[in-house]
């Protein structure tokens, strides 16, 4: 892979939060790992799907920006 990569992950999901930090451990290209509090799978929480979008609009205005790194950066 040689773009950017965005995971997006619900706090409440562990198994796939796992799964999703050893993907970004991975990764050899600019990565970020946002974590949606609270939020599970489905993302059907209250704000979750907000915060979603806005995590993927900040991604997409600035892939690769300084404030993601390769490897596995989480917020």
């Amino acid at each position: 892979m040689a773009a950017p990569v965005l995971l997006v992950v619900g706090g409440e999901d562990p198994e796939v939060l796992r799964l999703n930090r050893e993907a970004a451990d991975r990764l050899k290209v600019p990565c970020h790992l946002e974590v949606v509090p609270g939020a599970g799978h489905l993302f059907e929480e209250p704000g979750a799907l907000e915060h979603v979008a806005r995590a993927a609009r900040d991604w997409f205005l600035r892939p690769g920006d300084d404030a993601f790194t390769a490897g596995g950066a989480e917020r």
